[in-house]
């Protein structure tokens, strides 16, 4: 076994640039999330194969993906056309990890603050998952903004009055410039190419003294493997991500006089355990243990200096 290892890992090596078959393979004895029991030896072996070769666009994360595609039947989908066919069922999943520990960072962050009277800009906002606690405040205002129509479409359905916008490149055209109070964006910071580019909308959008609230997946998670899948028509789908570093958003707001005033983050550990185990996927949980999984920011825009 070990030879035919050996033999396998040398022909991928030698084909990498000519056969993909070959590089997308070689790179699955290289991946963690592999169950098979490869020698540390030929794994390291594998992973040079999958070395980014000189004008390659091909990157470690898009292989993996196409592994994914090729050998499990995982299709990977832009977020506008994959929360079009979620929509319908969004809202229908119990004891959801992703969903349940967002419901608690974001309550986190939004203790004590006062939404009544205030105007809110949901961007992201899929079929309003936060939204029946914010109007028992009694907003001044409360809009939603999203890519996906299906998603705004629930939403509508749930709270007939609401204020929607379908929203196309990042840019929230319905908003004039300085009449938000308060920004929320909850796990959909990952899905959004163009970070620099949102960051500087919303700082448009945003007042002074404007209060800005954020949760999405950790980019750690995402650098190790995570992903956001759901499933449609007998198929996986993987909802496409980016990894923005925490200090990367951090540094683009502040460039945009935008503090971060809390920070929070919540890890895979023993209290969200169970989930794996309903899931049968200890296996997972094990790669994962320890890894950040969510985080959320309340930022705060300051006064630009004279």
């Amino acid at each position: 076994m070990r030879i035919f290892h050996r033999n396998f890992l040398f022909i991928a090596k030698v084909n990498i640039m000519f056969y993909a078959k070959w590089y997308l393979i070689a790179f699955l004895f290289y991946d963690q999330n592999t169950s098979l029991n490869i020698p540390q030896p030929l794994t390291k072996l594998a992973k040079e194969c999958c070395k980014i070769q000189a004008g390659s666009m091909i990157t470690l994360n898009n292989i993996k993906r196409r592994v994914k595609s090729y050998l499990f039947k995982v299709k990977e989908m832009d977020p506008q056309k994959g929360y079009d066919l979620w929509s319908k069922t969004y809202d229908l999943a119990s004891e959801n990890l992703m969903l349940d520990l967002d419901e608690d960072i974001f309550a986190s962050l939004t203790t004590g603050f006062i939404f009544k009277n205030k105007v809110v800009a949901d961007i992201g906002c899929g079929t309003g998952r936060h939204w029946k606690k914010i109007y028992t405040q009694k907003p001044a205002q409360l809009s939603g903004h999203d890519i996906s129509e299906g998603m705004l479409t629930i939403l509508k359905q749930k709270f007939p009055k609401a204020d929607v916008h379908l929203m196309r490149k990042g840019q929230i055209l319905s908003v004039s410039d300085e009449s938000c109070d308060v920004i929320i964006c909850t796990l959909a910071i990952a899905h959004i190419s163009d970070i620099e580019q949102s960051v500087t909308e919303w700082n448009r959008i945003l007042k002074t003294g404007g209060h800005i609230f954020i949760t999405d997946y950790h980019p750690d998670a995402l650098a190790k493997g995570g992903d956001r899948t759901f499933h449609y028509d007998g198929k996986t789908i993987n909802l496409k991500n980016y990894i923005h570093p925490i200090e990367k958003i951090k540094s683009l707001f502040n460039q945009q006089n935008i503090e971060v005033k809390l920070f929070l983050e919540k890890k895979i550990d023993p209290s969200v355990k169970h989930y794996f185990e309903k899931n049968k996927a200890l296996e997972v949980y094990q790669k994962f243990e320890g890894t950040p999984i969510i985080y959320g920011m309340h930022l705060i825009k300051r006064r630009a200096a004279a």
